[in-house]
């Protein structure tokens, strides 16, 4: 995907505050945290949505929120406590159409989200 701007940060073409990486899956600061750590982790492979997981993604989305972990417990919140969401499409708040998982820490969370 030549166009999609998180397929550019994997492949290294747009910089990124980058704070963890491995061969399937990339976590890189968010320019517009909404939290104290606000971590997006992106799988390497370009997957729209939730929608066009495919049963050969599996272990794929269990390395992300593996990278998940690791970003939490990096940041001194795998005790405290922090949040993991992936919205799926615009309704749910989806506006960068390439699988992201947010990890938010670093303060009191609210439910419901919104």
């Amino acid at each position: 995907m030549t166009t999609c701007i998180f397929c550019k940060i994997a492949n290294g073409d747009i910089p990124a505050e980058i704070v963890y990486e491995d061969d399937q899956v990339l976590a890189f600061r968010d320019l517009n945290p909404q939290a104290p750590l606000h971590v997006l982790v992106i799988p390497r492979k370009h997957i729209a949505t939730i929608n066009d997981l495919t049963p050969e993604d599996e272990a794929l989305v269990g390395r992300m929120y593996l990278a998940a972990r690791q970003v939490a417990g990096e940041a001194g919140l795998a005790t405290r406590g922090y949040r993991t969401v992936m919205n799926c499409n615009s309704e749910a708040g989806q506006s960068v159409y390439h699988l992201h998982l947010h990890v938010l820490g670093g303060r009191s969370m609210q439910w419901p989200p919104g």
